[in-house]
């Protein structure tokens, strides 16, 4: 079943995060079942958004992406998240063993994608561009991302919670850097799309 952990994740994520763990979940089969779903939210959200409301930023009216455009940024957008989550789980996958875990890269992706869910789902509000709104909500994804980071390494890993602290806390790094350079790539073609919606 399709996104059967999204709920226990906010509900119970202790409980969720063993059951996740407990499944053989391949790279493909987390892909399918989870991880492509999630992604297409933001994108199609954000999508819609610029095209029938518009970005409003400060007084003035609101920028409207055409069809084309927005398409474009939405495709190259959805396969950046999907790109991301991978790079970071290879990046969890070479940081184990420093911090003691033999586990596979599937694990670690995993690990990965279930971990960036609060974000995922936090996209959805791109469905109405509300500067304030989707900051408020998106820096709320994220405190509770890093809850869920913190909570599931130590299971999902298998290693002490001490050990997972520290592992975390470096995952938690790469992965800051991470999102930093995917939003900065997101405003530009986004910025690139409203000059084009601008110009025509």
């Amino acid at each position: 079943m399709i996104l059967t952990h999204v709920w226990g994740l906010f509900s119970h994520p202790d409980r969720e995060w063993e059951a996740i763990g407990a499944e053989p979940c391949t790279t493909g089969n987390c892909y399918l079942r989870h991880l492509l779903v999630l992604a297409a939210l933001p994108a199609v959200s954000a999508l819609v958004g610029s095209t029938q409301v518009g970005w409003q930023i400060g007084v003035g009216s609101a920028i409207r992406l055409s069809l084309p455009s927005a398409l474009i940024l939405a495709a190259v957008f959805y396969v950046a998240m999907l790109v991301a989550v991978v790079t970071m789980g290879e990046f969890i996958h070479w940081m184990a063993r420093t911090y003691g875990a033999e586990t596979s890269i599937e694990r670690c992706v995993v690990l990965s994608a279930y971990t960036a869910t609060p974000l995922f789902l936090a996209g959805l509000l791109t469905l109405y561009p509300l500067l304030w709104l989707n900051m408020l909500v998106g820096l709320s994804a994220l405190a509770y991302t890093i809850y869920l980071l913190y909570i599931g390494v130590p299971i999902i890993m298998r290693v002490p919670k001490e050990q997972g602290y520290l592992f975390s806390s470096s995952i938690l790094t790469v992965g800051m850097v991470m999102l930093v350079g995917v939003m900065a790539v997101t405003i530009i073609l986004w910025s690139s799309g409203g000059a084009t919606a601008l110009g025509s």
